[in-house]
Order: C-alpha cells, then structure tokens, then sequence
C-alpha cells in the first residue's frame, strides 16, 4: 500500500495511543463496542463508567472534549430516532410534562443513544490517532478479507478524485446558468449522475489494465509489516478488558 490520505477526523499527535499497531486498536475498539452493546440497559451506571473509560483514552491520546463531542454531531439522525421512540412505541405509559410516553419506548430511546454515542465515541477516538492508511493496514494484519481490504483501499484512495469530479461538472453547469431549483430540473442532475458513474467506471478500467501491465494478479503487495508486542497489545485491550468487568458487574446487580 502505498501513503494514505490524511482525513478530517485524524488528530495529529505523538501521544501513547497514536504509538499503538493500528490492528490492536482495532481490536480494543471493536471489542469494546461488543461489550457496551451486550450490557443490560437497565445498568445505567455501567454506560456512565463507560463514558470515563473513553474520556481516559481521549485524555492519553490528547484528544480534546471540544474535538470529539464535534464528531458525535454524525449521530444526530439516530438522536433523532430515539425521541420518536417514546411516543410510537406501545405497552405501559407514563405522564411527564402532559405528554404520554411509552415505557418501553424511554427504555429503547435510552439504550440506543447511550449505547450508540459510546460507539460512535470510540469510532471517533479510532480515527483520531490512526491514520488511514494504517487503519487499512491493520485490517490486513487482521487478516480480512484481502478483496475487502483492497475496495476499502480504493475507494479512500479515488474518492476525492471522484468529489473533485463532481465539483467540476456542477462549476460547468453553473457556468452555463443551470440552478437547481425544482423537480423539473431533476433530469439534468440524473444526466450528470449518470455521466459521472460512466466516467467513474472508464477511470476503473483503466487504473485496473495499468495495474496489469505492473503485474498485479488479484492481491497489493505489503510494503509495512506491523507487528505489536505484547506489551502494546495489553495497553490496548486494557480498555475493553476493563469495560468487560463493568458489563459482568451490570448483569450480576
């Protein structure tokens, strides 16, 4: 693989977490997702624990609160949901403030923002001290899927070059006096998705032959083998190791 593309969530930084094999964050990070997922939502306590799990791993990568809350606004459509759901939900009801709400429907509001913000917490904590092209790397040393490895790779790779795309074919039409500005002007953004999907293709084909011709047969050649040592591996998994210890206590009280 060759250099990665710096992103918008990565937080450039030589902290103890930034210095971790990107494949042993990615297992702390998924294996924490588990637990919290697994935890019986009525343990209320254990997702506050969970929430100074994660502000301890920000602290030690130097990730700021202002940073990381910024990032949680990608949640805002699931929020969304999650109000609804006391109000559509059946089974026993309550009052508070003159509105009925469904007891289950608090519940399930309750479980999916407390549990979808830690995820998404510890996704943004993730792209914050690992860069793309070690994320990808740590997926191989995972051992994914090499074709799941290599779309990924692709796709962080030319999707700017697409978004680059895009962005001239909406300064053409504007230069010619196209405004968007109704239902009758549909036919002309689906022309250009259309024309852009073409494009897209023909750059796909022609990237692939150029491979060929180097001597690509079906698998990227490793250019970085990552290793961790066992110490890197317990800093890492101390995270969900400690979070598993909450989620038993939560089921045993």
């Amino acid at each position: 693989m060759g250099a990665g593309h710096a992103h918008r969530l990565y937080r450039h930084g030589h902290s103890p977490v930034h210095g971790l094999p990107p494949h042993t964050k990615l297992a702390a990070a998924f294996l924490f997702v588990v637990v919290v997922v697994s935890t019986p939502r009525e343990a209320m306590w254990a997702f506050a624990v969970y929430a100074v799990l994660l502000a301890v791993v920000a602290y030690q990568a130097r990730v700021p609160a202002r940073f990381l809350l910024g990032r949680l606004l990608i949640e805002v459509p699931f929020v969304a949901f999650a109000v609804l759901m006391p109000f559509v939900a059946e089974g026993e009801r309550v009052h508070v403030l003159g509105l009925s709400l469904s007891v289950n429907g608090l519940w399930g509001a309750w479980n999916v923002l407390a549990k979808g913000t830690l995820g998404v917490a510890a996704s943004v904590l993730l792209a914050a001290t690992t860069e793309l092209r070690e994320l990808l790397l740590g997926l191989q040393r995972l051992k994914l899927p090499p074709l799941l490895v290599q779309i990924a790779s692709f796709m962080i790779r030319y999707g700017d070059v697409i978004t680059d795309e895009m962005r001239r074919m909406r300064i053409a039409r504007e230069s010619r006096g196209f405004e968007a500005k109704g239902v009758r002007h549909w036919g002309v953004l689906a022309k250009s998705a259309g024309a852009l999907f073409i494009r897209s293709y023909e750059r796909g084909e022609r990237v692939h032959l150029a491979m060929v011709s180097r001597g690509y047969a079906g698998s990227m050649p490793v250019i970085d083998e990552v290793t961790a040592s066992g110490a890197q591996w317990r800093h890492a998994l101390a995270l969900p190791c400690a979070a598993l210890v909450v989620c038993l206590l939560g089921w045993m009280l």
